[in-house]
């Protein structure tokens, strides 16, 4: 008879310090807070509860400010984010949260409940903490 595994959960695994910013803070302000925070990627604050996240990314400070020569000074944080940013509940089965990440296109994702940023799993929190490896 097989042995029933544990369910992982998004909660079990996740970040729970989660580097924020304000969209309208400078790239350069961004810039900033994901070397002291040593991140690649900043959660951007809610404008109020109806609002969505957003997120932005390397990827994001490369394409839109370094790609196009802007300077980092100039733009602001809300016209290089991605939003709106899928989410997962905490209790989210880590197997799905793979799924999802990987269907989508994305490699990490905040894990939300009831409109509160609870942390932020990546695809590298999915196989560096889960010892599936």
């Amino acid at each position: 008879m097989k042995a029933k595994t544990e369910i992982v959960q998004a909660k079990d695994v996740m970040r729970r310090n989660v580097a924020t910013i304000d969209g309208m803070a400078t790239v350069r302000e961004a810039i900033e807070k994901m070397r002291s925070e040593n991140v690649t990627s900043l959660i951007v604050n809610k404008r109020d509860a109806r609002d969505a996240w957003a997120i932005v990314t390397i990827t994001d400070l490369v394409r839109e400010i370094i790609a196009t020569g802007r300077s980092p000074d100039d733009a602001h944080v809300y016209e290089i984010m991605t939003k709106p940013v899928c989410t997962v509940p905490p209790d989210m089965d880590i197997r799905y949260v793979a799924r999802l990440l990987y269907r989508i296109g994305v490699r990490r994702v905040p894990v939300e409940a009831q409109g509160e940023l609870l942390g932020m799993l990546s695809l590298s929190d999915l196989v560096l903490r889960t010892g599936v490896l």
